[in-house]
């Protein structure tokens, strides 16, 4: 229950549909006991009818009349309701949807780290799906349930207590009945839910990196291991079904033993004269009336398990809180010389120490190369600079003011980055340049494209600016990829930028016209670059190298050149053969 009130204070804004929906659902309710009440009133005045000899046809009449009225008013106001609650029922997909997604973008980059997409997608769907189809049959049905059977024992008490006592026994018995059951069919749900989520994300994986599957002839692995999780889902359904379908026919089996109590005792009071034919064929029917919800309670309490046990995993993302907060207060970063310092700065990844006393600086307008091999940190202390993760102790400052003290919207927004790999959004060339500036006027976009060498292949395309590029931008080249990717970070116009530079693994044409593009990029900024060619160490103002977590040196190509240190090896690489070059090398991430 505590889910259910859950989800409707989740809702709380749609509260003037509940509303409406609960008045209808009154009248509905009302509407539903006026037919037995009329048959009760005409049997019993064509009963007397009968017996005196008079006939009364203009009273015969008017009750067919209201017989008439009360169906065509149960038909608007059913149609009515069902379309309030459904369209209710698309807005809490809607409301549900919006803020699951919000969530998801507060929470920090560690949270991504250690889910699959596959399984954050098929949780929101799930979820969501359920939710609203049931808040549908809550609005639709359950509210309609409740008032037709309040107002119908209402009734029933009026005309014999004896049988509103027995049908009022029916809920508590019901109920006690299916709470006893409920527990272990949600363990059953959560094993399905589990086993769900593991096949969707490893699909998501295989369609996102399919290219990788047909390459190494893994189409049939993949698809044994999606089909073994769905078949554990598929098996674990079976005996859910069993355990509730067996509790359903104890449930009915006790439900008919009352039924038969009810009908033999209206019968047996009616030939004993307690009743009229009238009052007796009005039990009947409130009876009736009663048995037909009452039998079909074990759907919405399947649709209310369901949506509780499929609500968990939603509410549980929705309950996170994000370990990258701004704090109170937290002040706009102002930017004026883009100077940037590290100051005795650990880190750790679930325990595990990844950084140790990193103390370094960028001074304004300089270009800064990290350097070490490959799981050293090196991108961990970009993406520290951009506040993806908190860092455990020390300080990151930008032009003195703390980055844990400032907005990081205002923190993000004096940053911009150029990934390894070039990541960009399906749509058109131009919407994935204006992308950190959705607002910029198609000459600032054609000029951050020219700036980046990217304008004269995007000319040359059917729709130039306007062609679409295909998830992740499948249709681009590797280097036509980067371009508009530093086009985007030009278009910015941060006076931070972070460079994990891609050049290395493309051809020799793209890679002058990438690193062409870069230069031009990096231009009067301050720029922190996670080196992968001999040529940019060389060309930074600033070398940093990391060992084992830790800064190992720092200073000028100059005065590293003949240090013994990690550059100092890198430059000695150059003189050796080829093939012992490319091992050395390799494991610095570094090509010539």
């Amino acid at each position: 229950m505590n889910s259910i009130l859950r989800i409707l204070r989740f809702t709380s804004e749609l509260k003037k549909q509940y509303i409406w929906i609960g008045v209808i659902t009154v009248f509905i309710a009302l509407l539903s006991l006026v037919q037995p009440l009329l048959t009760k009133f005409v049997i019993d005045e064509i009963t007397q009818i009968l017996a005196d000899g008079e006939v009364n046809i203009k009273l015969i009449v008017i009750f067919a009349i209201l017989f008439f009225l009360s169906d065509i008013l149960q038909t608007f106001l059913t149609n009515i309701s069902g379309y309030i609650g459904d369209v209710t029922s698309v807005k809490v997909q809607k409301i549900m949807s919006e803020r699951y997604y919000a969530q998801l973008l507060r929470l920090p980059q560690g949270y991504f780290d250690s889910e699959l997409s596959g399984k954050i997608i098929n949780r929101m769907n799930r979820g969501i799906t359920q939710i609203s189809n049931y808040m549908q049959i809550l609005t639709n049905n359950f509210l309609q349930f409740i008032f037709g059977t309040v107002f119908t024992l209402v009734i029933v008490f009026y005309f014999s207590w004896q049988v509103g006592l027995m049908l009022f026994v029916i809920y508590p018995v019901f109920i006690y009945m299916t709470s006893r059951s409920s527990g272990k069919w949600q363990e059953y749900q959560t094993v399905i839910n589990n086993e769900q989520d593991i096949a969707s994300g490893r699909f998501a994986e295989s369609i996102n990196q399919v290219k990788v599957v047909k390459s190494f002839l893994q189409e049939k692995n993949e698809l044994s291991l999606f089909g073994t999780h769905v078949s554990k889902a598929v098996d674990t359904t079976y005996p859910q079904s069993r355990f509730w379908h067996k509790r359903d026919v104890v449930r009915r089996l006790v439900l008919n033993v009352i039924f038969f109590a009810i009908f033999g005792y209206i019968f047996v009071a009616t030939a004993q004269g307690t009743y009229t034919i009238g009052t007796m064929v009005l039990l009947i029917q409130y009876a009736v009336q009663i048995r037909v919800p009452i039998f079909s309670i074990s759907f919405i309490v399947d649709q209310t398990q369901r949506a509780i046990a499929n609500s968990k995993d939603y509410f549980s993302v929705m309950d996170l809180q994000p370990s990258v907060q701004n704090i109170a207060g937290a002040k706009e970063l102002q930017t004026t010389e883009g100077a940037v310092r590290f100051e005795h700065v650990d880190f750790s990844y679930d325990d595990k120490k990844v950084l140790h006393d990193i103390t370094f600086g960028l001074e304004p307008h300089t270009k800064v190369a990290l350097v070490g091999e490959s799981g050293e940190g090196k991108t961990t202390v970009t993406n520290l600079l951009m506040r993806l993760y908190d860092i455990q102790t020390g300080t990151i400052t930008i032009d003195e003011q703390d980055i844990s003290r400032v907005t990081q919207s205002s923190l993000r927004e004096s940053i911009a980055v150029v990934f390894q790999e070039a990541m960009l959004f399906s749509g058109t060339i131009s919407e994935n340049i204006s992308y950190g500036k959705p607002n910029a006027s198609k000459k600032d976009i054609k000029a951050a494209a020219k700036a980046a060498n990217a304008h004269e292949f995007i000319a040359k395309l059917d729709d130039d600016y306007d062609s679409k590029i295909g998830e992740r931008g499948l249709k681009l080249s590797g280097g036509q990829k980067q371009r508009i990717a530093i086009a985007r970070a030009i278009l910015k116009d941060a006076p931070i930028l972070i460079l994990d530079e891609a050049t290395s693994s493309l051809d020799s044409k793209s890679e002058r016209a990438v690193q062409e593009a870069l230069e031009h990029l990096m231009k009067d900024r301050t720029t922190l670059i996670i080196a992968h060619r001999l040529s940019t160490i060389q060309s930074a103002d600033k070398i940093v190298t990391i060992k084992n977590g830790r800064i190992d040196e720092v200073g000028t190509p100059k005065e590293l050149a003949k240090s013994g240190g990690i550059y100092d090896q890198l430059l000695h690489l150059q003189n050796m053969s080829e093939d012992e070059n490319k091992k050395r090398l390799m494991k610095y991430e570094i090509s010539q």
